[in-house]
């Protein structure tokens, strides 16, 4: 290959690798280690989801769904939409099975940016929101929640970095990763700002399930957002489906149809029995997805109290399976903390910086583990901070 050149695009040379991946490769060197980095369930897909999957194959069934998605489960989940977020979408022209929630993100970002346009980011937030955006060839622009807010966008934030080329804003609620959840009124005043100035809002919803202390609110259930949302969720977390890779998105149908163009040429369809397993998870999982609700509320309580009682302040986060500490008190930086944690410990935990400029000064902790693993996780953290708190 003629070395006199690169063959590697600018935006691609340019961006940064994931930052959970290095520690995630740190710690699978280390024996002993407890991870509370993983953003993943440690239960189980049900057994009656499994199931449909093994019989799905059995059957034979093993050829390409229609590139939107088997039609049963877009029906099934037009009626879980419908009744558990009251927000309702046509299964036929409304709402696509994708490959994962992160191929909606893509999609759904290819699909509206022209070369140029910008996406509002909510940071601390995923970290594969603002690459995504690149990659579509728009810019992404940061905007900051801070922590004396519990990290709640503020509408005036949003109002400051709005100009004539600001296509969308980019939410996740519960958020990854600090658990973050806003209220019906805290998403009125977001989408009020959206209304005014005309932009899309991108909804990242697939901790929708893991929501603690109050009713959760879809976006698009806000009077006058519906036609300008874009909603992404799946089976991910909600339904500890996260190896099935599959996810959907919904939005009006001129918006859904772009999206499907891009997912014709790239996907074809999510894998047909993955999709059969997500329908019957639809149909059956009820009861799985609030025992697990129920035990994640517990871990969470036991690992903030944990946290707040050695000294790192923590905000009580309403979902998803994050707890987000602040660890200044002790005089490191994010990364700091996280390698010296690691190596003198053995707990893995993700540094805020990685999820944004305003992660710094916090960790990422999933409380996504046995309350067993998380007890001995903060006895180590417990020591670890009295020893290097100044």
């Amino acid at each position: 290959m003629n070395q006199t050149k690169s063959y590697i695009a600018k935006k691609v040379e340019e961006m940064k690798p994931s930052g959970i991946r290095r520690f995630f490769d740190l710690a699978s060197g280390m024996e002993g280690v407890i991870s509370l980095g993983v953003g993943e369930p440690d239960f189980v897909t049900s057994w009656s989801a499994r199931e449909a999957a093994i019989l799905s194959l059995e059957q034979g069934y093993t050829s390409y769904t229609a590139n939107p998605g088997l039609i049963e489960l877009r029906e099934e989940i037009a009626q879980y939409m419908k009744k558990r977020f009251t927000v309702s979408y046509k299964p036929t022209s409304e709402i696509i099975v994708t490959v994962g929630a992160s191929q909606a993100i893509d999609i759904a970002l290819r699909a509206i940016l022209n070369l140029g346009e910008e996406v509002i980011v909510v940071e601390p937030c995923f970290v594969s929101y603002a690459p995504l955006v690149t990659l579509a060839g728009g810019n992404p622009i940061p905007v900051q929640s801070l922590k004396e807010n519990d990290f709640k966008i503020q509408p005036n934030q949003i109002e400051e970095v709005i100009t004539e080329k600001t296509k969308a804003i980019m939410i996740c609620s519960p958020n990854n990763p600090t658990g973050t959840t806003l209220s019906k009124e805290e998403l009125e005043a977001v989408i009020t700002v959206a209304k005014k100035h005309d932009i899309l809002i991108i909804s990242d919803e697939i901790y929708a399930e893991l929501c603690y202390d109050e009713e959760y609110t879809s976006t698009a259930a806000i009077d006058g957002a519906w036609n300008r949302t874009i909603l992404i969720s799946g089976f991910s977390k909600g339904f500890a489906m996260t190896g099935w890779r599959l996810g959907f998105v919904c939005a009006p149908d001129e918006l859904i149809q772009a999206m499907l163009k891009i997912h014709q040429y790239s996907l074809m369809c999510a894998p047909t029995m993955a999709q059969y397993a997500g329908l019957e998870a639809l149909r059956s999982g009820e009861n799985d997805v609030e025992e697990m609700k129920k035990s994640y509320r517990r871990r969470r309580n036991y690992i903030v109290q944990s946290l707040n009682d050695m000294g790192l302040t923590c905000h009580l986060p309403g979902g998803a399976f994050y707890a987000f500490p602040n660890i200044t008190s002790t005089g490191m930086t994010a990364e700091e903390f996280a390698e010296n944690l690691l190596k003198e410990e053995r707990v893995a935990v993700v540094p805020g910086s990685v999820f944004g400029e305003s992660g710094e000064g916090h960790v990422r902790c999933s409380y996504a583990s046995s309350l067993e693993q998380l007890q001995e996780a903060m006895k180590r953290m417990k020591r670890f901070v009295e020893k290097h708190q100044k």
